[in-house]
């Protein structure tokens, strides 16, 4: 018979994994099924409250939707101005640090850890994912555990973000890769030059 590669019976999270005591994520948890997925749209303040009560660090005029799942808010950062769409879930088993003016679109999972498939005991790992500023992951992205998205990144709808991408490219695909730069918007002043030569 073959030897055993999973033996979940074995499983054991790492000490204080969680960040918190168990009933304090379950008061969390409570909280996010009523109070926070129960308000309306437009409540965007009290979303982000809620959030920061729990320990995330949330910055000024963040749009969080009431559908957006959210593990453990003590490992959570989002920057000023970022949007969190619809059903989009920040699995915070590890940090996630979003910056400011990011989107990540309705769909979308970050997962912070994953189990280590090599050991029996199936370990729990927790890597820190970091989407920097003006970074836009489309619909239904996935990210991978420890991958950071450079700033000004677009990573295309239904992409698997494996691996770490860099700035101002546009990407896509499973495994998503760069495909071709941002297009940068011309300064006011290229643009008043560029009007004086016509």
């Amino acid at each position: 018979m073959a030897p055993r590669v999973q033996d979940l019976r074995s499983f054991q999270l790492p000490p204080n994994f969680r960040g918190r005591p168990g009933w304090y994520v379950q008061l969390w948890w409570v909280v996010q099924a009523t109070l926070f997925a129960w308000s309306p749209q437009v409540l965007y303040g009290w979303r982000r409250l809620l959030l920061r009560l729990f320990g995330a660090k949330i910055g000024k005029g963040v749009t969080i939707r009431p559908t957006v799942q959210v593990t453990y808010p003590w490992k959570l950062s989002i920057g000023d101005y970022s949007w969190i769409g619809d059903y989009a879930a920040l699995y915070t088993l590890g940090e996630i640090e979003i910056g400011d003016n990011a989107c990540v679109s309705q769909h979308c999972y970050l997962a912070g850890a994953g189990h280590n498939y090599a050991k029996p005991t199936f370990d729990m790992e927790a890597k820190k994912i970091v989407i920097e500023p003006e970074a836009w992951l489309a619909t239904g992205v996935f990210v991978a555990p420890g991958v950071r998205v450079g700033r000004g990144a677009v990573v295309g709808a239904c992409s698997v973000v494996l691996k770490d991408l860099p700035a101002m490219m546009i990407c896509a695909g499973n495994p998503a890769k760069p495909l071709r730069p941002r297009p940068v918007p011309a300064s006011a002043e290229e643009t008043a030059a560029l009007a004086e030569g016509l």
